[in-house]
């Protein structure tokens, strides 16, 4: 695990967004022909300057997964039932009805039906995916267990593998939407299968021959660069196609925010404190209450383009998730440290 938790792009990372905003903006406005021509290079519906950049992104990211430590689920397997009970059978569903009564109730005066309906979808898709790498940085700075830590994301990244279709399916059907199967299943594996199994080869094969300590002190970070700078290249291209959409509605990137960050902190404190009932240590609560509050953005950010290029809304409600990911959990954690004492108590 990295021994400097959070470093200063992670860090900042709420700011870079906001910038890569401005810029996507200005480009969509003033520079059109670039995002124009970007987005004539497709696969299907897959946009491929997108797909290559979340790679990127993704690759780096699977890098850090030792997925042999699955073998080790049997060891102590109470705190992995409450993370898997909570992101599978608890946040995707929360995350529709929270949605489902921010967009079409609460916001009605504010958002047009289908713009609204748009947010939904995006929400449903980002509220699917529990985060993966970014965990690893949470659970340092609450001092979580890092070898557990590492059992609950590999464990989620497999998980996904069978249950992220079916759900994101069922709740984009509840809410209307015609659900495009192949391009959903294509999605999961252009930007889960493909580089976790690159990924996993190369885990295998570099410690194989240069040892655990040159991969993750040497070979780790030198794509350290490359995912910010995959991040940041999607972000100023994602928000140059929705300029028009983000001039006309400015307000609805903080419309967002509110039931995106309602439901973090209430999939937090359900996984804290039921950690706490179950009796489990804080290092093993407080990494297991992250993991379901955070998101993987990147895969949904990926799957909200691939599935509806023409809904631009989709998209900007999963992006607005990697707006407010870094400050709510900072703030999660405080709340994590600050509980310490009573589970030491237990």
């Amino acid at each position: 695990m990295n021994k400097n938790p959070i470093n200063r792009f992670e860090k900042y990372l709420t700011i870079i967004v906001l910038v890569c905003m401005g810029i996507g903006v200005f480009v969509g406005r003033f520079l059109p022909i670039i995002p124009e021509t970007l987005s004539r290079f497709e696969i299907g519906k897959v946009n491929l300057p997108i797909a290559l950049l979340i790679w990127f992104m993704i690759y780096p990211m699977m890098l850090k997964i030792d997925f042999t430590s699955v073998k080790d689920v049997s060891k102590n397997p109470k705190g992995l039932y409450l993370t898997w009970v909570v992101n599978w059978l608890i946040k995707p569903f929360t995350m529709f009805l929270i949605a489902f009564l921010f967009f079409t109730y609460i916001y009605r005066l504010w958002i047009p039906s289908e713009l609204a309906k748009d947010y939904l979808a995006g929400a449903v898709i980002l509220g699917a995916a529990p985060c993966t790498a970014m965990v690893f940085v949470w659970s340092s700075l609450t001092k979580g267990n890092p070898a557990y830590t590492l059992v609950q994301v590999a464990t989620n990244d497999l998980i996904i593998l069978v249950l992220f279709v079916p759900i994101v399916g069922l709740l984009l059907g509840i809410g209307g939407f015609s659900v495009p199967w192949l391009t959903l299943i294509l999605s999961v594996v252009l930007f889960v299968v493909v580089p976790l199994v690159f990924a996993s080869f190369t885990r295998q094969v570099l410690i194989k021959k240069k040892g655990l300590n040159y991969f993750n002190d040497v070979f780790i970070k030198k794509f350290s660069k490359l995912t910010m700078v995959g991040l940041m290249l999607t972000l100023v291209f994602i928000f140059s196609l929705q300029s028009e959409l983000i001039i006309k509605n400015p307000l609805h990137i903080l419309l967002i925010s509110i039931p995106l960050m309602i439901q973090t902190f209430f999939i937090f404190f359900i996984s804290f404190y039921s950690a706490k009932k179950m009796k489990l240590p804080f290092d093993v609560a407080a990494p297991a209450g992250m993991i379901g509050a955070s998101n993987f953005f990147e895969l949904s950010v990926a799957v909200a383009i691939a599935l509806f290029p023409l809904n631009p809304g989709v998209a900007l409600a999963t992006i607005v998730g990697v707006l407010v990911e870094v400050p709510v959990m900072l703030i999660l954690v405080k709340i994590a440290n600050s509980k310490q004492s009573q589970f030491e108590s237990i």
